[in-house]
Formats: C-alpha cells, structure tokens, sequence
C-alpha cells in the first residue's frame, strides 16, 4: 500500500507562468548596464539555476561583467517590484492543486528563485493550498542538491518515501533522484518534452488534470 501523502513542486514553469515578468527585471538591468536586450524565449532558456545563474549567462563575460555585482543588486528588487505583473498560474493549476488537498495530500513548493520571491508569489497565489515555500537563500544549497526538498520535509513532517516531485526541467529531475524520489515532469513550461526526454524524465505529462491523475496514481 502506498504510504505517498506529499506532493513537493517547483514554481516557475510548472505552476506559474512567470516567463514575462523574468524577462522584463533582466531586460531593465540589461538597459541599465548597457548589456543586450533578449526575448522571452531567449530568457526561457537561462532560467532554472537561480538569478546568480540567470545574470551570469545574460550579461556578456558573465560575472566577470563589471556590472555583475550591480545587476545582482539590482534585479531582485526590480523583480519584487513586478513580479505580479504578468505571472499567473498556469490555466488547471488551482484546480489541480485542489484534488489533491481534497485526497488529503501535503503541498509544498520548492524552487531556486530567491527565497522572498517564491514566499510572496505562494501568498499571493496559493496562501490556501500550499503552506510551505522554500527558494534560494545562502543558507542551504539550491537545486539539484536535495537540500531545500529535505527542509520540505521536515517542514512537513514527512517522510521520502511520502513524496513524490514536480517540475518543468533537467534540474527538477536530478533534485528528485538526489533526494530519492520519484519525479513527474509537466511539459507545458519551459522544457520541451524532447529536453526533458533526453535529461532522464520518465513520466511527462501535458495537463494539471494529468497531473493530479499521475500524482495519486503514482
């Protein structure tokens, strides 16, 4: 008999659409700073390691750009700033979210956007489905370590074998098999299925209704 009672997901591209408004804090540093100016689907393919991450592989040298440090400085706090702007959940989201509380399941998000962005957005959207929100900080290692999936958790109170992962990338695979867990990947975020097959995904599912079935059935 299954023991699986929690369902820890990752936020951007998977229950968020938050692609524009990512892309409209990089573009502000980047005209700021002199750097390029990229599309959204250019800024879909830098995001998922973090802003530490994400500004290194927009501006040109990367964090050797004398403007690395200001850029840093200066993204969270136009991103805080914007970050309801555009973003919204994902069309199914919210009901999907609710058949699973419904079956009695434990929600968590866990996601390497900075830790203030990831608790505001859950409050603003989720405050009644998901309690617990972890993002980066310097205090625990961001994804693929297991270590924000581990402090879940513990936040829980649940076990690993009572969890299964959510996400929308290779980094959201490889942090499931490194805390043991299994991982279902949705495609409707910012990796395609082709990507997501060929980083490992062994479930990949195309609607939240999917999801839930896959989530409870699992």
């Amino acid at each position: 008999m299954s023991t699986r009672n929690t369902a820890i997901f990752d936020l951007d591209g998977t229950l968020l659409n938050t692609l524009q408004d990512l892309t409209n804090s990089v573009n502000y540093c980047m005209k700021k700073y002199g750097g390029p100016v990229y599309t959204c689907e250019e800024v879909r393919e830098k995001v998922g390691n973090g802003i530490y991450v994400l500004m290194e592989k927009a501006l040109p040298d990367g964090r050797s750009n004398p403007n690395y440090d200001a850029c840093m400085k200066d993204f969270p706090v136009h991103y805080e700033e914007h970050m309801m702007d555009n973003t919204k959940p994902y069309d199914g989201i919210i009901d999907m979210l609710h058949t699973l509380k419904e079956h009695g399941y434990k929600l968590a998000i866990v996601s390497n956007k900075f830790d203030a962005a990831v608790k505001g957005l859950c409050k603003d959207f989720f405050a009644d489905e998901i309690g617990v929100a972890i993002g980066e900080s310097p205090s625990i290692h961001k994804k693929p370590a297991p270590d924000t999936v581990f402090q879940a958790m513990r936040e829980l109170n649940v076990k690993p074998e009572n969890c299964i992962y959510i996400g929308d990338s290779e980094v959201d695979i490889q942090t499931a098999a490194n805390a043991g867990i299994p991982c279902v990947s949705v495609n409707w975020g910012f990796k395609s299925t082709e990507f997501l097959k060929e980083n490992g995904a062994t479930q990949i599912v195309s609607t939240p209704k999917e999801l839930a079935d896959a989530i409870l059935n699992k």
